[in-house]
């Protein structure tokens, strides 16, 4: 055999066809190709091998005993060689595969429970993975390979991180029904001013948005709690400790909003803008199952999200 020789899938299938059918043509017929064709990939193949495969008769082509032990070997690659398409095929279907992102907790308890139940009743065979990470660590999980993408607001974005956005909403303030700004329809940065609020904590989250439009309208706030998770300036709030500053996507997704215990006013001059992305290593394509269930929830967020939130 020559030692730079490997048998191609067509030589090999060409050589069972006729191994089992002992004719050219029958052979060719089975394969829907030409007789020449078959001719050319037994001949490519004996070369290779540097043995004679089949004895020529003048009506049938007898296997020589190369022939029967080559046969052995090559109904073995092809089987595996079917096995592997067949896997292939059932994730490309998604009848099985694997799905792991990252995301926050805070994220994770507003978009995900209802995606991921209609993406287990589409797709039961495909295994959901969710890394709940802290916003710190969102990053590195990605870039580590440690999942396959991220949900979020890298707090860096750019380098080795690619962005699509999901999802874009922007910041409001979420008080009591009873508080003064409570009652005013389209608030303004500037009317903060003189009222105790909470926000996130410097450096952390949204606060540098929170900081910037402040300073751009002029508005020294009063931050009299500084918060790590949004769900703490929720119940502060609902308990009458002061107002939140919070994306609207968020304030509008929880609990108090849907009792009507609490008040969304969204923010406006300056109206700030945070995006939400779907957040993948540079370079790095997603699977059959991760695209699949992006779009289950895109299509959730459509169906299910107040007015004024963007869904890309």
């Amino acid at each position: 055999m020559n030692n730079g020789f490997s048998p191609t899938i067509k030589q090999l299938r060409a050589f069972l066809a006729v191994y089992r059918l002992r004719k050219l043509g029958a052979a060719a017929v089975q394969l829907f190709v030409t007789q020449s064709a078959i001719s050319v990939l037994i001949r490519q193949l004996e070369e290779g091998l540097q043995a004679r495969l089949f004895d020529r008769t003048t009506r049938s082509l007898q296997p020589t005993q190369a022939a029967h032990d080559a046969a052995v070997v090559a109904e073995r690659i092809l089987r595996d060689v079917d096995s592997l398409g067949t896997a292939f095929g059932d994730l490309t279907v998604l009848r099985r595969g694997r799905v792991c992102f990252a995301i926050t907790p805070t994220l994770a308890g507003m978009l995900l429970p209802e995606a991921i139940r209609r993406f287990a009743v589409l797709h039961p065979e495909v295994q959901l993975v969710v890394d709940d990470c802290a916003p710190e660590q969102f990053s590195a999980r990605v870039l580590g390979d440690h999942v396959d993408f991220g949900i979020g607001t890298p707090e860096r974005a750019g380098g080795e991180l690619e962005l699509q956005t999901l999802m874009r909403d922007q910041l409001c303030l979420v008080c009591l029904p009873e508080h003064p700004l409570a009652s005013i329809r389209n608030l303004r940065w500037v009317d903060l001013e003189g009222h105790r609020v909470i926000a996130g904590r410097p450096g952390y989250g949204v606060r540098q948005l929170v900081d910037v439009a402040a300073a751009n309208a002029g508005v020294s706030l009063q931050v009299v709690n500084e918060i790590s998770f949004l769900s703490t300036g929720l119940w502060m709030t609902a308990s009458g400790m002061a107002p939140s500053i919070m994306p609207s996507a968020y304030a509008t997704y929880s609990q108090y909003a849907y009792t009507r215990e609490l008040v969304v006013r969204p923010l406006g001059q300056p109206k700030v803008s945070r995006d939400i992305f779907v957040v993948t290593k540079k370079g790095r394509s997603l699977s059959s199952a991760c695209e699949s269930f992006l779009e289950v929830l895109r299509l959730q967020l459509r169906q299910n999200l107040p007015s004024g939130l963007v869904v890309h």
